[in-house]
């Protein structure tokens, strides 16, 4: 059973996601980060700490722990998978959040064979909570307590998706950085053309309203968060691409092509939808009567 855990980036976003929901089940938490410890919380054990260079405290720490989340940017998160697996013990649980799982689970794999590790990656937002959303699970070593982790994100009610670390890239490839490179080429292209965003609104369409509220989103967010999106997934480059190609395609099939090849263009994109048309166009149809 996991009682103790520590939560490493603990001051971050995901990191606080993860330290709530394990305290409301009953764990005890211990929150490591490199800044220093902000408000107290009688409920937390706070220390500050370099996972990369591992002191004997929060050695100490480690060694106790069931399970240490580490919810950090991809690269300090490969450079603590050797300082961090040496001081667990042989039953305790590692857990990553990263947005990109190939590069570390090929770390693990190599360093750690022998410990017990799952990669997991909330497709949300932390704001908006576990309840109703999927949450990605690779499992990079196999064991009870990756069992035992994993039921216990469903009992928050979360979608746990189990795939394998490269269909997990190839699928975040298409639902993360396609759709933040286009959001942002959108926000992009609007100030090139000169339109300002207050002469916009006053106009928008429900899809511009939408299209600018993902921006301002991304925008206000954690620039480190999102360029590990875009520079981390091996997919990245050719995702980036395959849009940029696609908005050629688009402006030649309109500049240079009939009423006809438009029709089949939007056929092509039906037919790529298939069962799912009616539940995206009804999504699509809630979401616009709010905007």
């Amino acid at each position: 059973m996991i009682q103790h855990a520590v939560v490493v980036g603990g001051a971050g976003a995901v990191g606080a996601l993860f330290t709530e929901r394990l305290l409301e089940t009953g764990v005890a938490v211990t929150v490591v980060d490199r800044v220093a410890p902000g408000r107290a919380d009688e409920r937390i054990r706070r220390l500050q700490g370099d996972v990369t260079v591992v002191d004997p405290a929060l050695a100490a720490e480690l060694g106790r722990a069931d399970v240490v989340v580490l919810a950090l940017p991809d690269a300090v998160a490969l450079a603590a998978v050797g300082p961090v697996t040496e001081r667990l013990r042989p039953d305790a649980l590692l857990v990553d959040t990263l947005s990109v799982k190939q590069p570390l689970t090929e770390a693990i794999r190599a360093r750690a064979p022998g410990v017990q590790a799952v990669g997991l990656n909330p497709m949300f937002a932390p704001s908006l909570g576990f309840p109703g959303r999927p949450v990605a699970a690779v499992t990079v070593n196999g064991g009870p307590r990756v069992a035992e982790f994993l039921a216990l994100v469903r009992s928050w009610g979360a979608d746990v998706v189990q795939v394998d670390a490269v269909e997990h890239d190839r699928l975040a490839g298409a639902a993360q950085v396609l759709t933040h490179a286009a959001v942002l080429g959108f926000g992009l292209t609007l100030a090139g053309l000169g339109v300002p965003a207050a002469d916009l609104r006053r106009i928008a369409p429900p899809p511009a309203n939408t299209l600018l509220a993902l921006l301002a989103r991304i925008a206000s967010g954690t620039p480190e968060v999102y360029r590990d999106v875009q520079a981390a997934n091996p997919e990245a480059p050719r995702v980036r691409k395959a849009l940029a190609d696609n908005l050629q395609r688009l402006a030649s099939v309109v500049e240079s092509g009939t009423e006809a090849d438009f029709t089949a263009v939007l056929t092509e994109l039906r037919d790529y939808l298939g069962d799912d048309l009616a539940h995206h166009r009804d999504t699509c149809a809630r979401l616009f009567s709010s905007v």
